[in-house]
C-alpha cells in the first residue's frame, strides 16, 4: 500500500503518532510562539509539533521539491483586522525551517540540487509503512462502528419485543384494546349507524 492510497488526514495522524514514538520533541520556544501573524494564539494541542512535522513530510512527498516560502504560503491564512477587510498572511518561517531540519536529521528528507527539499527513499518507505498503519486503524474503526450499529439494532429489537409483550399482557387482562379489535369495533359502529338510517 502506498501513501496516496489512504486519506491524507489519516496518514498524517498515523505519521504524527509514529514520529512521537521516535522521540521528536518541540523546542522549548515552540510553547510560546504563534505559527503565523494570522493566528491569535499559540497552538494549544500537546502534540501539534508532531502533526506539523507529519504534515510537512506529506507536503514534500506530494509537491516536492518544495521550499520554505511555498510551505509558508500553504500554512498561511486570513488575518482578522477588525473592521478592516481580512488579508492573507503567510505563516512564520522559523517553525517550518526547524521542522525541515529535523526531518533531514531523521533521514526522511534531503536537499534538492535545484533548491528546496525532496523526499528521500527512507522517507518514502516510512510513509508507505504509515499508510498501511493508517489503513489498519481505519479498518478497525469501521469494524467497531459496524459492531456498535449491530448492537444498537439488537437493543432496539429487544425493546420492541418487550413493548409488544407488555401490550399483549394488557390486552389479555382487559387493559388497552388491541388495534385490530379497535378497528373492528369502529367499523361495527359505522355499519350499525348506516342501517339505522
Amino acid at each position: 500500500m502506498k501513501a496516496f492510497d489512504v486519506a491524507p488526514g489519516r496518514l498524517v495522524e498515523a505519521t504524527a503518532l509514529e514520529l512521537e514514538k521516535l522521540g521528536t520533541k518541540a523546542p522549548e520556544w515552540a510553547l510560546f510562539v504563534k505559527t503565523g501573524s494570522h493566528r491569535e494564539r499559540a497552538p494549544h494541542k500537546r502534540d501539534w509539533w508532531q502533526f506539523r512535522l507529519a504534515s510537512i513530510l506529506y507536503r514534500i512527498l506530494r509537491e516536492g521539491p518544495i521550499g520554505t516560502q511555498r510551505l509558508r504560503t500553504y500554512y498561511g491564512g486570513r488575518k482578522n483586522r477588525g473592521v478592516a477587510p481580512p488579508v492573507f498572511r503567510r505563516s512564520g518561517g522559523k517553525i517550518i525551517r526547524v521542522c525541515l531540519q529535523e526531518l533531514e536529521k531523521l533521514g526522511f528528507v534531503q536537499k534538492n540540487k535545484a533548491g528546496g527539499r525532496i523526499i528521500s527513499a527512507k522517507g518514502n518507505a516510512f510513509l508507505d509503512k504509515m499508510a498501511k498503519e493508517a489503513a489498519r486503524i481505519e479498518a478497525e474503526e469501521t469494524a467497531h462502528a459496524v459492531e456498535r450499529k449491530a448492537e444498537k439494532e439488537r437493543e432496539r429489537a429487544k425493546k420492541d419485543a418487550e413493548e409488544r409483550k407488555v401490550k399483549e399482557e394488557l390486552r389479555k387482562i382487559g387493559g388497552a384494546p388491541d388495534k385490530k379489535h379497535e378497528k373492528k369495533a369502529v367499523k361495527k359502529k359505522k355499519s350499525e349507524g348506516e342501517t339505522n338510517e
